[in-house]
């Protein structure tokens, strides 16, 4: 049953997915989001009419059933499908989603990183149609040739670095994850301090020239995907001729690096009194980190 449209459906599913069981029929329920209706210029509540129908095209086929969809809100589009429990399709699904019921618990299934590249990557597609976004906003250190793609994960720390392991599969590195731990969000303790907590969402930071060896279906994402993208290896090209020490180098050299190839500054972050908050993961709570990288690596994003 693992083929690419297949895969594609349970990215979307695992990504932003929720399942709705009783005696007879599963419901799936996707949730697409759009914070906003305007980004960079494309508007966004159309694409995500173009997506539901790209996705009606590739996936009904697959399900043999309608697809049911609702674009009523601004920040968001749901799409919908029931099956008889009995069904082929329904029982594949459980399989692979290990009867899990929702996107703060799936894990990527063992099946998908044993899979040809063709399915990896259409899985992480329909992932990143759920999950990931691109705007200017995402550039890293105010730098021209540092435009990324954020991967956003609720809660699921587990699903991060399955992520982050399935890219590596396809030899793409992450640049960045933003954990959702009080040493990475709040090192300063200025929301602590606050009475704010904000321990929910982890961002997973690609580089846009590398992030188009996965793409979207989303037009609009795809769109801004190779304007980035471009952009990065245009400002690259202007930057690197004037600076002596990187005009032999190519962008590649540059961001094809996985952070065990980089080096660390030795800055040490002061204790977080939230170090053992309960939305912390059990592996890891009440441990102290000083960077994202020792936190990937204690979840088993490493070499």
């Amino acid at each position: 049953m693992l083929n690419p449209d297949f895969a594609y459906l349970l990215g979307l599913i695992i990504g932003k997915g929720s399942i709705l069981r009783d005696n007879e029929n599963t419901k799936i329920i996707i949730e697409i989001p759009h914070k906003n209706l305007l980004i960079e210029g494309e508007d966004t509540r159309k694409s995500a009419k173009l997506l539901i129908l790209d996705i009606i095209k590739r996936i009904e086929p697959l399900i043999e059933t309608k697809i049911e969809w609702d674009t009523e809100s601004k920040n968001k589009t749901y799409i919908t499908f029931s099956k008889r429990n009995s069904s082929q399709i329904t029982r594949d699904i459980n399989i692979y989603l290990q009867n899990k019921i929702s996107w703060r618990d799936f894990r990527i299934p063992k099946e998908i990183f044993t899979a040809s590249k063709d399915i990896k990557i259409e899985f992480l597609r329909g992932l990143a149609d759920v999950t990931a976004h691109i705007r200017k906003s995402n550039v890293a250190y105010g730098i021209g040739y540092n435009h990324r793609v954020y991967v956003e994960i609720m809660t699921n720390w587990e699903i991060c670095i399955d992520i982050a392991n399935l890219l590596k599969e396809l030899n793409i590195p992450i640049q960045n994850i933003r954990w959702a731990h009080p040493n990475i969000v709040d090192p300063t303790l200025k929301f602590y301090n606050k009475g704010m907590r904000n321990y929910k969402e982890h961002q997973i930071k690609i580089w846009a020239e590398e992030f188009e060896k996965i793409g979207f279906n989303i037009e609009h994402k795809n769109k801004l995907l190779k304007k980035f993208a471009d952009l990065n290896r245009k400002n690259w090209g202007k930057y690197s001729s004037k600076t002596k020490k990187l005009k032999c180098k190519s962008l590649e050299e540059i961001h094809h690096k996985y952070y065990w190839e980089t080096k660390e500054l030795e800055k040490k972050k002061q204790s977080h009194p939230d170090e053992n908050h309960s939305s912390v993961y059990p592996k890891i709570r009440g441990k102290h980190f000083d960077n994202w990288k020792e936190i990937a690596k204690e979840l088993g994003y490493h070499e």
